[in-house]
């Protein structure tokens, strides 16, 4: 005979208790309450410990969910996956069954099985997908998936309004799936740059949908299987994160172009002893920084504010000027603050700039706040002027070192951003400015790391890598070559660089030649696109050795491209899809079907910006 459960009979006076101490939960507390007295039964009844009463009553927590949730997350820089991850443990926490995927390794056809799947995924370039979403985006636009008549599906995008093409692939995704037939259960959310808040009501608006699709699902065993705290995904191996950087050391300041250079090119080296921060080859490193005290000055006077007002942000009383130093991006000129500021201004000059589109985003996309109070003086209120900032952000930039080479350092390849002015003035980028400028030597900078499964080296160190990285694109092809130095590498190696000069832009010179010396380095092509009357770029060196890039492919070769998104990166795609069509023998459409092949293999990979 077996012994009673420590629960004791579910008589009336259980019942009645019971009944109270739930009578105020909302549904989706009541799923996850379910799920955790099943949990309890369950854990009990293992010890033989559960009485017939008890388990006929745990009997319908037990019910299988009628689907589950596959989350797909297409991210560039990060913020589409740590939203992805955040309502994935939003989602174990109510006791949801829930997968999350990358896209990049997920089977498109895959979407025929599924009955929820939540799409988060950001836009770059020109409404261009992420490069983890490139495949399932042209699968989807081709129709080669066919009907998803089963599947429901909703869609977070993050973008930024400043560009034309906002939210593009999110608004995709959205055409895309409804095209197929597939039931939208919520409207996409299209989020600006300031998402966070935005994204915790709409996910959870959207988990509270989705909940009454499905059977109570037991929250006790979704959660077993997972890693979450206090309702928050455990992601990586580092306490720090974008909003918990580390208090880093900056070690080394060196400029690394020439005196005549037309770039001012930095290398840092940062140390982050102490940290347990740990990264790959492919990684970001995010900086946080200060905006510049003589811009923020700048902008209290055209502005005619002192910088001692008061103001709220995140809950929190603060002085102006300590808000803009710290809080608010100042560098970063977005079509927001045009047109509020021509909402608020009498200037019927700046009204009419404001109602032409393209011109806003034209002068967005080349002046910053401090030109358009100059441009169009407008006396504000502190509150006025809050409002039409937006929250800073900080920068990522591709880690130039291998942990095996430098251990508790990292370092970065960084072009400070300069641009004169008419007036003899130069107006110079946020971050790259604050590292080159405003942290001296021995000096504290705030980082992360940004992980970046979608650029990394072949596991098989065997494998030959064709790197094509011009300009500041050279920084995570020199951690390449590091780590496949330390590993002993025999796989071969190529690089394709350029830059204006060889004499004052040749980056890592004396490096790159060491490695060419030892052997590492099987091939350099080197474009300095104006040491002769015609310009030469990588694109250019890349059809001239089209023949053994073939080659290389052929021997299973991984082809990697690091730098600008809107130009370089589009001409080398399509000096490749060229290369494969002539020296593969395939027609126009059989090369780019190739090319779409090897990314999927993730033999082809790019970090684009």
């Amino acid at each position: 005979m077996s012994e009673k459960s420590s629960l004791g009979p579910l008589n009336g006076p259980h019942l009645t208790k019971l009944a109270e101490a739930v009578a105020n939960l909302t549904q989706s507390e009541l799923i996850w309450a379910s799920g955790y007295l099943f949990g309890l039964a369950q854990s009990q009844g293992a010890a033989g410990g559960i009485t017939p009463a008890a388990n006929a009553v745990a009997a319908p927590a037990a019910a299988q969910p009628s689907g589950s949730l596959t989350i797909l997350f297409g991210s560039q820089t990060g913020n589409a996956k740590g939203v992805a991850e955040s309502v994935k443990a939003q989602a174990e926490a109510r006791g949801i069954p829930v997968s999350l995927v990358a896209m990049n390794d997920y089977k498109p056809k895959q979407l025929k099985k599924e009955t929820h799947v939540l799409i988060v995924t950001s836009t770059y370039g020109e409404g261009e997908p992420p490069e983890a979403a490139a495949d399932l985006h042209a699968q989807l636009k081709g129709g080669k998936i066919g009907k998803l008549f089963g599947l429901q599906f909703a869609v977070l995008g993050l973008g930024d309004s400043s560009y034309e093409f906002f939210c593009q692939t999110a608004k995709d995704f959205d055409a895309f799936l409804e095209k197929a037939e597939a039931t939208r259960l919520q409207d996409a959310a299209i989020l600006d740059v300031d998402y966070r808040a935005a994204a915790e009501s709409w996910s959870a608006t959207f988990l509270d949908k989705l909940a009454s699709t499905l059977t109570a699902a037991p929250a006790a065993t979704a959660v077993a299987g997972s890693a979450v705290v206090a309702g928050h995904a455990v992601v990586g191996n580092s306490a720090y994160d974008k909003f918990n950087p580390f208090t880093a050391t900056l070690n080394t300041n060196q400029k690394i172009t020439g005196r005549d250079s037309t770039k001012d090119i930095r290398h840092f080296e940062i140390n982050l002893e102490g940290s347990g921060i740990t990264y790959q080859p492919g990684d970001a490193l995010g900086v946080w920084f200060d905006n510049d005290a003589a811009v923020v000055a700048e902008i209290l006077s055209l502005a005619g504010l002192t910088g001692d007002e008061q103001i709220t942000v995140s809950g929190k009383a603060v002085a102006l000027s300590d808000a803009l130093t710290s809080q608010f991006e100042l560098t970063r000129l977005h079509a927001g603050f045009i047109s509020g500021l021509a909402e608020i201004s009498a200037d019927e000059s700046l009204k009419a700039l404001a109602a032409d589109k393209d011109e806003t985003r034209k002068l967005a996309a080349n002046a910053q706040i401090v030109d358009v109070l100059k441009r169009f003086p407008t006396k504000l209120t502190a509150d006025q002027l809050a409002g039409l900032l937006r929250a800073l952000s900080p920068r990522l930039y591709s880690i130039a070192s291998s942990q095996a080479e430098v251990e508790e350092e990292v370092h970065l390849t960084v072009g400070v951003v300069r641009y004169p002015q008419e007036d003899g003035s130069v107006r110079s980028g946020g971050a790259s400015s604050f590292l080159a400028d405003r942290v001296a030597e021995g000096g504290e900078v705030r980082v992360f790391v940004e992980h970046n499964d979608n650029f990394r080296l072949p596991a098989n160190p065997d494998t030959p890598v064709i790197m094509v990285g011009p300009g500041t694109g050279i920084a995570p092809f020199r951690s390449f070559i590091q780590e496949r130095d330390a590993q002993g590498a025999e796989g071969k190696n190529w690089l394709f660089f350029g830059n204006p000069h060889f004499t004052q832009d040749f980056l890592y010179q004396v490096e790159w030649q060491k490695y060419v010396k030892s052997g590492l380095l099987t091939k350099i092509d080197l474009a300095f696109s104006r040491d002769q009357a015609n310009k030469i770029y990588v694109q250019d060196k890349l059809k001239a050795k089209g023949a053994e890039v073939w080659q290389w492919l052929q021997e299973g070769a991984h082809f990697y491209v690091c730098g600008d998104a809107n130009r370089m990166a589009k001409d080398v795609h399509e000096a490749l899809v060229n290369i494969v069509a002539e020296h593969g023998g395939k027609s126009a459409e059989q090369a780019e079907e190739y090319v779409n092949e090897l990314r999927r293999a993730k033999r082809y990979q790019r970090d684009v910006y």
